[in-house]
């Protein structure tokens, strides 16, 4: 008896997630469309490209659908077997409601692991889509107050950037140290970039450290990079949205930030998110599955209801934690990790109320 509720409550759960995730992509696409409609006119987007860019952006919608298709499933699984006497039958069969609904976890922790695997493929996917989005954006001749890496290793740290003449104020240069040599940490109050040979330091200091821990500095009035081969229009590149990144990207991103003097507090909340999210899956599950039983009536009505209002909660719980990390009056990992928290407190003590 136990295997034939367990295939039930399963495959009733994964008819509704389905559902749920197929029907919600094309509102998805619709509202973004409609958000963004005149960005694309401005930029001479065809519609052409318009759809290609949403094909790839599938993916990112399908991993914000987890969650709200988990509750949904979840709550009119647990609803529509409450209304119709189901679970009381099982719990006089000698099943209790733990073990009637343990599938839901099952299907939990394994569209969890779905949501893991595409918060890796959906950075890749979103790139591709800015770059078709971005593809008539006209560029900008200056940017001010950022961190560029290069491919050698070296981070940038800028002030301002003009690209029409070549010239940078408020430069910080830094090498890490090496098996083979020493670190380097350079800084310029200006630098000057001429094709023939590269960029020129003007009043600055030179600090070169050794493998064995010394530093010796020297100034500067005028110092020749020539191993700086990065031209301005390289520099201009804007770096890829947190969005657009990795969990391992955006790590080193913020370990350059945060070496070189800036503020990386919002790309730590956005790393410790990219795990966060997908975990909401499961916790939406542990929540929502006592507390449809709450009530016997109401029907489609009651789980939409319900459904709506813990959304609702747990995005402005999700938005004010997130604000709070990025602003550094709560640590990322706290930021990330307090709204799971809550409702899976919450979703145990549902839990322990309900009469097995």
């Amino acid at each position: 008896m136990i295997r034939i509720l367990d295939r039930l409550v399963f495959w009733t759960f994964v008819r509704l997630f389905v559902v749920v995730l197929a029907a919600a992509q094309p509102l998805f696409i619709i509202g973004d469309v409609a958000e963004n409609l005149d960005d694309y006119i401005d930029r001479g987007v065809t519609g052409i490209e318009v759809a290609q860019s949403y094909v790839y952006m599938v993916p990112l919608f399908v991993q914000w659908t987890f969650p709200l298709a988990a509750l949904l499933g979840t709550v009119f699984t647990v609803h529509s077997m409450t209304a119709h006497r189901e679970v009381v039958a099982a719990k006089a069969g000698g099943v209790s409601f733990h073990r009637l609904f343990l599938p839901l976890l099952v299907a939990g922790i394994a569209f969890t692991g779905v949501a893991l695997g595409l918060s890796e493929v959906v950075p890749r996917t979103n790139r591709i889509a800015a770059q078709i989005q971005r593809a008539e954006t006209p560029g900008r001749s200056w940017r001010s107050d950022f961190v560029y890496r290069s491919e050698g290793g070296v981070t940038w740290q800028v002030d301002r950037l003009t690209a029409a003449d070549g010239r940078m104020t408020g430069l910080v240069l830094e090498r890490p140290p090496t098996h083979e040599e020493g670190g380097l940490h350079l800084s310029a109050e200006g630098a000057a970039y001429s094709a023939e040979d590269g960029w020129a330091l003007a009043q600055g200091f030179l600090r070169r450290m050794q493998p064995a821990g010394a530093v010796r500095t020297v100034e500067f009035d005028r110092l020749a990079v020539p191993g700086l081969r990065e031209k301005p229009e390289e520099l201009l590149e804007v770096p890829p949205e947190p969005e657009e990144m990795t969990y391992a990207e955006i790590d080193r991103l913020a370990d350059i930030i945060q070496r070189t003097g800036g503020d990386a507090g919002e790309l730590l909340v956005k790393k410790e998110q990219k795990i966060s999210v997908p975990v909401m899956t499961l916790v939406i599950i542990l929540f929502g599955a006592p507390l449809a039983t709450s009530s016997k009536r109401g029907g489609a009505a009651f789980g939409i209801g319900l459904s709506l209002a813990t959304v609702l909660v747990f995005m402005m719980l999700f938005r004010v934690t997130g604000a709070l990390g990025e602003a550094g009056a709560l640590s990322p990992l706290a930021a990330a990790w307090i709204p799971n928290v809550v409702f899976v407190v919450a979703g145990t003590i549902f839990t322990a109320r309900v009469r097995t």
